[in-house]
This record gives structure tokens, sequence and C-alpha cells, in this order.
């Protein structure tokens, strides 16, 4: 995972992630899912770091209210916001629909009780690529191609 912190943090991802807090999206949906964490969610992270390199996520509760918003550096953002485990309101922005690639992720948990990253096969080739495989799963990490959820 990228660490995102410390004078090297893109300016423009931090602005992007204040402006995804208030903004209305250019699509407005209901998400299938409970707001969650990403960020504690390990499995969940790890998979969507895979399927959306650069992706970084932020989380806030206040009492009963979450909200969870994810943005990434080619300007696609997600907000998404509920009281307790309703189901969210999720806004969202730019290129790619950030909580629709992440609620993939998740139709995928559910239906098999757990993601195919832990218990992978792992291969590190000379230039660096990481590459992952479990079962029909396959994703690299190093290159453009990113994780594929089909199979």
């Amino acid at each position: 995972m990228v660490a995102r912190s410390g004078p090297d943090y893109p300016s423009d991802l931090a602005a992007l992630s204040e402006e995804a807090r208030d903004r209305e999206g250019e699509e407005v949906t209901t998400g299938r899912y409970p707001v969650v964490n990403v960020t504690e969610a390990r499995e969940l992270q790890a998979i969507l770091q895979l399927a959306v390199p650069g992706v970084t996520s932020y989380y806030d509760q206040s009492d009963r209210q979450r909200t969870a918003w994810l943005v990434h550096p080619d300007g696609s953002w997600a907000r998404t916001s509920a009281t307790w485990i309703d189901p969210p309101e999720v806004h969202q922005s730019g290129p790619q629909r950030l909580w629709t690639r992440l609620e993939r992720i998740r139709d995928r948990l559910n239906a098999e009780g757990g993601l195919p990253l832990y218990g992978s096969r792992v291969h590190i080739t000379p230039d660096g690529v990481v590459h992952f495989a479990r079962g029909a799963w396959r994703a690299s990490y190093g290159e453009p191609a990113g994780v594929d959820m089909g199979g």
C-alpha cells in the first residue's frame, strides 16, 4: 500500500479529498452495503489497492452517522454517508466509479466468504512486478493491468 503522509503528499489529492467531502456527485445512487472504514478492513483495502492503484480512503464517524470517501489521482472520487447500517447515499464523480468498484469487491466477499488475495501464490518478476494467483483469479501490482474481480 502507498503511504499517504509527509511533505511528498500530493496536494492535489488532499484538495480533491476536501472537495469530495461536500460536493454533489455527477452520479448519486443508493449503496448496497453499509458504510465501511476501508482502512480498517484490511482485506478490502488490499484488493481495492490492486483493483485501483493509487486510491486513498478516508472515514469519519460522528455518533451514528458514518461517512467514507475514496479519492484517486485521476480525479475520481466517491463519498458515501448513512446513519449506522442504513443503506448509504453514494456520490461519485470522475472517470472511475470508485464506490462501485468497492461494492463489486464486497459482492465477491459476501458470495465467497473471503477474497482471493489471502492464500494466493505470489511471483515477483525481475522487473519488480508482483503477480498474484489463486484459482481462476489473477492480479498484478506494478503494471497498469490492475486486477480483474471476475473469474
